[in-house]
């Protein structure tokens, strides 16, 4: 069969306040596109479908819209697990009456023992837990970290296995290279402890989500994370985002990466503010891409950040990327011997290159004599 891997929509997300869901219904559009093109059998989502456990009602409504379009008027049977920003119970709510119409949603541990088979694939189902889930489920008290529980899981999905068939892995963890000694600090993201691929082993293909970028793990063939459809943040901003298309009629697995182009881009900016500003100076960008902002100039610059929105207006982050030089490298006698009044002057201005105004003298001078009179009493 063939099959689309995603994950990591965090529908409901906000990129220094600025409300996603219009980009999010774009990528979206994009990834059912691709869906229909490549004419997949089914669609993955590898968790965190929500941004966070208590989702807006206009996230809500965005990420219900999209999931009856694939699955209800699209057909396509929809493979989901709820991830670290999902509430599994919330998320999981009617998934008994979901299978009806081909949408396998799993948000309870115990059903990842239950696998779902559709065509030539069994599929486990593993949603975001915590290792006193594992100790609970299993009933054994020496169950501390993720690893030990992925142990017991792998195992016990290994003996569901139907061996005419191929066998696919969905889960919402990070995965690390290689193996740990008793005596290495494991690997921790997001509160997760790093489950060697090794163990991931006897599965033809993991689909995973929790990490945003599809590099996560370049070199594992079957073993991949999607990626978030969107550049979540400026380490982002060089990613290439999309999808993968899986087909399970060889082995081992054909995988392929499919990218999804941004409606708006977030792009960042390294240049003097006297270039960004001169309109004559073109960059790659347009009005409505989000843009971070890396300042070379050393010196202050008074309302940077509002008169680079007259240009840029969705600026996100502002960065300096070489020291601010706020001080004059030398301080004479003279300069130290001033009243405070005048030395407060001379900062001032030489900080937002103009002058303390009269309501601003008055100010600091009632400030000082206050200060005087506690000195003196």
């Amino acid at each position: 069969m063939r099959f689309l891997h995603t994950a990591d929509w965090h529908i409901g997300k906000k990129l220094h306040g600025y409300d996603l869901i219009p980009e999010q219904e774009d990528a979206y559009q994009q990834i059912k596109a691709i869906a229909k093109r490549e004419k997949v059998d089914a669609v993955v989502i590898a968790g965190d479908l929500y941004d966070r456990a208590l989702p807006s009602e206009p996230a809500v409504t965005a990420l219900t819209n999209m999931l009856v379009d694939l699955n209800r008027h699209e057909k396509l049977p929809l493979l989901a697990i709820s991830g670290n920003h999902d509430s599994g119970v919330r998320l999981g709510y009617g998934q008994e009456w979901f299978a009806s119409t081909d949408f396998f949603l799993r948000t309870r541990l115990a059903d990842a023992l239950k696998p779902v088979t559709l065509k030539d694939t069994q599929f486990f189902l593993l949603p975001y837990f915590e290792p006193v889930q594992a100790r609970q489920f299993f009933d054994d008290e020496s169950i501390r970290t993720v690893n030990q529980a992925m142990e017991r899981l792998v195992a016990a999905m290994q003996e569901k296995f139907d061996t005419t068939k191929k066998h696919v892995l969905i889960a919402h963890f990070f995965a690390a290279g290689s193996n740990h000694s008793d005596s290495e600090t494991l690997v921790q993201v997001g509160g997760l402890n790093a489950v060697p691929v090794d163990m991931l082993a006897p599965f033809d293909y993991v689909a995973l989500g929790h990490l945003h970028r599809k590099e996560a793990l370049q070199n594992e063939p079957t073993v991949k994370y999607s990626g978030s459809p969107l550049k979540f943040s400026t380490s982002e901003a060089a990613d290439t985002k999309g999808v993968w298309i899986i087909d399970t009629d060889q082995t081992p697995v054909s995988v392929t990466f499919e990218p999804l182009k941004p409606w708006h881009d977030l792009v960042v900016l390294e240049d003097s503010f006297t270039n960004l500003m001169d309109r004559d100076h073109p960059y790659a960008v347009t009005p409505e891409d989000f843009v971070a902002v890396n300042l070379t100039d050393t010196t202050p610059i008074t309302n940077v950040m509002q008169r680079l929105k007259t240009r840029f207006p969705r600026v996100i982050e502002l960065n300096r990327v070489n020291q601010l030089d706020v001080t004059p490298d030398e301080l004479d006698v003279k300069q130290v011997q001033q009243d405070p009044l005048a030395l407060l002057g001379d900062f001032f201005e030489q900080v937002t290159q103009h002058p303390l105004t009269e309501q601003q003298q008055v100010w600091a001078r009632q400030s000082l004599q206050a200060a005087e009179k506690e000195g003196d009493e």
